[in-house]
């Protein structure tokens, strides 16, 4: 028997916007996800908005960021949106909780949606129909000794930020978000020990919509809106040791454990690029500073990502306390450019197909090991306490007299914690938790 710390955090994890619903109700308002419409298996979400001219189009979720100046978002008729109902958690709460310690979780990861907050995101007031929703919520998970671990952005902007500021572009995002984090660590102190500040950080690159509320990107703007996220996280870190002092709190990140394709050493140094993309974002938030790297890549494209001093004090006083990550897969990399991309995966570029992995319907790489690698990795490279609080698989169910008959789950559930307890017994790797996801059917965040 592989054992664990008796103090592990087990639980599962979701996201308010793919599981919540409860659209329009409470007083929540209307966020960047509500008006992202369902795709399918084969195709990616999407965006409708209407023209100066008055012309209705549509663009896909990871191709927002170039729709036409004086355009604004619309809900299309007769569209389907997932996020409007999603796992209907809103009303089910409760039965759900009970669910969840019925099933032994010891931990809860969850997401507040700032749109039921502050419906606007720059409203004067809070939304006290949500605050005390969420307050409900914590009390509940309390009473069953389950421990909430909380991220305060989860893929979910007030659509009113996206459209007037164009999200996290604009510097001024800073002190709405600081406003928005000291409403609910001022109000949920005693009913939560930890939080996150932004899911998957990294991933404004990719889906900067989706993740920073950008409507109109580019190089240069897509690299101030990730400065201003990174000092809006050290803020409300620093914000929060003095309004409670046990409060712990971590950054996210979307990890993908990466191999060289090959022992060529280009495609070694290709391999550290890609990883230094995601390394990037822990670095600044455990370190406190951005690393050279990033710097010389900033000056050699001509990006001035618009440090100032006080920045770079704001990030040396809010180094988090623990890292936390998502992790599925893995992927490779080579520099050769005749190699074809996997193809099949959706959200990551993966290179080529990995010829000693299985993969997904998803086509992602199913790899324990890489769990393991990344562990290692992250622990050496950070000497923080690290947190799973995303892992899973997701596959082409089928219901059998009113059952998912998925053995495969369990084999890769299996894989991937005996995996985590080598990691901690043999590698020394302080691990705290592990959220699998999700608890219930969720909306996929790209599909």
């Amino acid at each position: 028997m592989k054992k664990f710390p008796e103090t592990f955090l087990w639980g599962a994890a979701s996201a308010a916007n793919q599981c919540e619903g409860g659209f329009g109700e409470g007083g929540k308002g209307l966020s960047n996800t509500d008006v992202t419409a369902g795709g399918s298996r084969e195709k990616p979400r999407y965006i409708w908005y209407r023209t100066e001219d008055g012309k209705e189009e549509k663009t896909a979720l990871f191709h927002m960021g170039q729709i036409p100046e004086g355009s604004r978002i619309i809900l299309k008729d007769g569209e389907y949106y997932p996020n409007h109902m999603a796992a209907d958690f809103y009303h089910h709460w409760k039965e759900d909780i009970r669910l969840m310690h019925e099933a032994g979780l010891k931990a809860y990861r969850m997401a507040i949606s700032w749109p039921r907050i502050y419906p606007d995101g720059d409203d004067e007031m809070p939304n006290e129909e949500g605050l005390q929703f969420y307050e409900d919520i914590f009390r509940e998970l309390k009473k069953y000794g389950i421990e909430p671990v909380v991220t305060i952005e989860h893929y979910e902007l007030p659509l009113h930020l996206c459209e007037e500021y164009n999200g996290w572009a604009d510097r001024r995002m800073i002190d709405i978000f600081l406003k928005y984090c000291e409403t609910i660590l001022m109000r949920y102190r005693g009913l939560v020990k930890y939080w996150l500040t932004f899911n998957e950080i990294n991933h404004i690159n990719m889906i900067p919509f989706m993740a920073g509320g950008i409507i109109r990107s580019d190089p240069q703007i897509i690299a101030r809106a990730t400065h201003h996220e990174l000092v809006a996280a050290a803020r409300a870190v620093a914000l929060g040791r003095t309004i409670d002092p046990e409060y712990r709190f971590g950054c996210m990140i979307g990890h993908t454990q990466s191999y060289p394709y090959s022992c060529n050493p280009s495609d070694v140094y290709k391999n550290w690029k890609f990883l230094s993309n995601m390394y990037f974002y822990g670095d600044v938030q455990v370190r406190g500073y951005y690393p050279p790297y990033r710097l010389k890549m900033y000056e050699r494209e001509g990006i001035d990502p618009g440090i100032t001093e006080q920045d770079r004090e704001d990030l040396r006083n809010g180094c988090v306390d623990f890292l936390s990550f998502s992790y599925y897969t893995s992927g490779t990399q080579s520099a050769d450019s005749g190699l074809a991309d996997s193809g099949k995966a959706n959200m990551v570029d993966r290179g080529p197909a990995n010829p000693y992995l299985k993969e997904s319907d998803w086509g992602w790489p199913i790899d324990p090991m890489g769990l393991r690698l990344a562990l290692i990795e992250l622990y050496d490279r950070y000497q923080i306490p690290l947190m799973i609080v995303e892992n899973g698989l997701g596959t082409a169910d089928e219901l059998t007299d009113g059952k998912v008959n998925d053995d495969y789950r369990i084999t890769y559930l299996r894989e991937h914690l005996s995996a985590i307890a080598d990691a901690i017994n043999i590698d020394g790797v302080d691990v705290l938790g592990y959220t699998m996801w999700a608890f219930t059917d969720c909306v996929s965040a790209s599909t």
